[in-house]
């Protein structure tokens, strides 16, 4: 499995609602329609362990079944077009590319 994680803040200014309003709705189905993706979640940081504040506000995880159609489907040049209009809303991005290597659910 590959999961993107997608670690970011609001620019100065921007509207923390809106905001929301937009990534769970608009911007969610735009996520949801990448071809092979298996599932995304959209969390707000709330705290970070030994921090005052914590670096980024929200994160975005999407995942994939492999390399190969992550690749596809996130590199593909319509959805870096439509990608690069969803970046203008967002400050200090970081995006984190990461391969499963072992999952154990408890029991």
């Amino acid at each position: 499995m590959v999961k993107l994680t997608v670690m970011y803040n609001l620019p100065p200014g921007a509207d923390h609602a809106e905001f929301l309003k937009w990534r769970t709705t608009t911007h969610q189905e735009e996520n949801m329609a990448m071809p092979g993706l298996l599932k995304t979640d959209f969390y707000v940081v709330k705290s970070a362990w030994k921090q005052e504040q914590p670096t980024y506000r929200y994160i975005t995880e999407a995942y994939f079944p492999d390399m190969a159609t992550f690749e596809k489907s996130f590199f593909d040049s319509e959805y870096q077009s439509e990608l690069a209009k969803s970046l203008e809303r967002i400050a200090d991005p970081l995006f984190l590319i990461s391969e499963e290597v072992i999952t154990q659910v408890a029991a």
